[in-house]
């Protein structure tokens, strides 16, 4: 009975039950007031009334479901729409899993994924996801709200990240495995370390030094030319191309262990870095190591990271020879491009530093660099010397070219008279003495000069009286 009672309960506490109690009290009003319910019109007419209201009820219930079912989720296709509408209508209690997927990283509460049943899955701007069954790759999915159904769930429960992503590999910068070797046999973890990631880009040049670099990738999921909208009308800033996310995350690479030839599937995120390091070592063993490092023009580190970006980048790429030179003017196919391609991945960047070798190996390097610096710097001070006396030259040249106009200045006239040689001096000296007066004056030795040039004058002067005065004498 108890079973019984709360059934009706729950009934009445329905739209349709608290619909039935309202007719019921609106009868009972009616009853009270003398309606005979006897009569058989009057039974029809009730009837048709309660029928009349159940289905105008249904309606706007159904009406109602639909309009706040849209504030579930960030819905924007009609199709969206009604899914979000019959599910609200059909939810029992029972729900699939309900997933986030942020920056193509998911989100979930424990055991979420372990739930069967339709479900619901949010992805941010910024994310993808790929879908199957346990028999069936169902596709992508890219930004905005995908709704899943049956047995469906997200691919090796991993999402997909559209941004373009920066992946350091090889030493650190504090790593100093050649510099202090004990580093590398030191049994911490944090010799351990060192070790791998010294080990994740190791390579040997063509005189058989081993060397060691950090080698940063900028790479991404492949965009389309356009940016359209996804499958739930959002469209993303980063680009959503839904076959490219399908081929990164279905198109598997297995890496062969070279220990326990253990096969390893490697995650799309870790192609890019995989082709870059072999690409690195087999352009690093075309190369000596002083070749890697010239002071002057284009060194071995930028023609390797130039020639590993466009194998990385482009279709066609000239081939090197075993020097480092260019084989043939014939551009070849890059197997790691098409590989890159079939899998959806693009590589913007490549960039090669922070290059690690032996300490006497080092050593040898900085004293070669500082060798032939000084052999730079004595050829270009020799150059300086060498200028400085042409300029000195020069300038003595132009000097005397002044101070031969300057003291022709008063003998440009042919028919001018004849002077003694008291005016002659006279003439010569005054535009000489009158230049320095006006344009050097503040330099000491020019005061000495014009000293000199001064008692020069007062000679001449009483010179010229003396003489005129012995002429008059001997006149009379």
């Amino acid at each position: 009975m108890r079973q019984v009672f709360d059934g009706i309960a729950s009934f009445l506490q329905t739209p349709f039950g608290a619909l039935f109690i309202t007719a019921a009290v609106f009868h009972g009003i009616l009853f009270g007031l003398g309606l005979d319910y006897t009569n058989v019109f009057v039974l029809a007419a009730a009837g048709f009334i309660l029928i009349v209201d159940i289905v105008a009820a249904n309606y706007i219930l159904d009406r109602l479901v639909y309009f706040f079912s849209q504030f579930v989720l960030p819905v924007q296709t009609p199709e969206d729409r009604q899914e979000i509408h019959t599910r609200v209508s059909a939810f029992d209690g029972k729900r699939g899993p309900t997933l986030f997927v942020k920056n193509g990283r998911l989100i979930k509460h424990d055991g979420e994924t372990k739930k069967k049943g339709p479900g619901v899955i949010v992805l941010d701007t910024a994310s993808a996801v790929v879908l199957q069954t346990e028999t069936e790759i169902i596709g992508a999915a890219g930004p905005g709200v995908r709704f899943t159904r049956g047995r469906e769930s997200i691919t090796r429960e991993e999402g997909v990240d559209l941004r373009a992503q920066w992946q350091f590999i090889g030493p650190l910068a504090t790593d100093q495995p050649f510099i202090n070797p004990t580093s590398l046999s030191t049994p911490s973890k944090e010799g351990d370390a060192q070790s791998r990631r010294y080990q994740q880009t190791v390579g040997l040049t063509r005189d058989g030094f081993e060397v060691s670099p950090t080698i940063s990738i900028k790479f991404r999921i492949k965009q389309p030319a356009e940016k359209t909208a996804s499958e739930s009308g959002v469209t993303s800033q980063y680009g959503y191309d839904a076959q490219a996310v399908l081929n990164a995350v279905t198109r598997e690479v297995i890496e062969l262990g070279t220990v326990d030839n253990k096969r390893i599937r490697m995650e799309w995120h870790r192609l890019p870095a995989h082709l870059v390091v072999n690409l690195w070592r087999e352009y690093v063993r075309k190369f000596k190591l002083e070749d890697l490092f010239k002071a002057e023009g284009i060194s071995g580190l930028q023609t390797i990271e130039e020639m590993i970006a466009r194998r990385m980048q482009r279709p066609l790429v000239v081939a090197l020879d075993d020097t480092g030179l260019p084989e043939t003017s014939e551009a070849l196919p890059s197997l790691e491009h098409e590989q890159l391609e079939a899998r959806g991945l693009e590589v913007l960047a490549v960039r090669i530093h922070n290059v690690l070798f032996e300490k006497s190996i080092e050593e040898q390097i900085v004293k070669n660099w500082s060798a032939e610096w000084m052999k730079i710097a004595r050829r270009e001070e020799d150059l300086l010397n060498e200028r400085e006396k042409l300029i000195e030259t020069a300038a003595h040249n132009e000097a005397v070219k002044n101070f031969a106009r300057l003291a022709a200045q008063k003998f440009t006239n042919p028919i001018a008279p004849t002077q003694d040689i008291f005016a002659t001096l006279q003439n010569l000296i005054e535009p000489v003495r009158e230049t320095i007066l006006i344009e050097s004056r503040a330099n000491n030795q020019m005061e000495a000069e014009i000293k000199r040039l001064d008692e020069i004058w007062k000679w001449l002067l009483v010179s010229k009286l003396d003489t005129a005065m012995h002429r008059d004498e001997d006149k009379q």
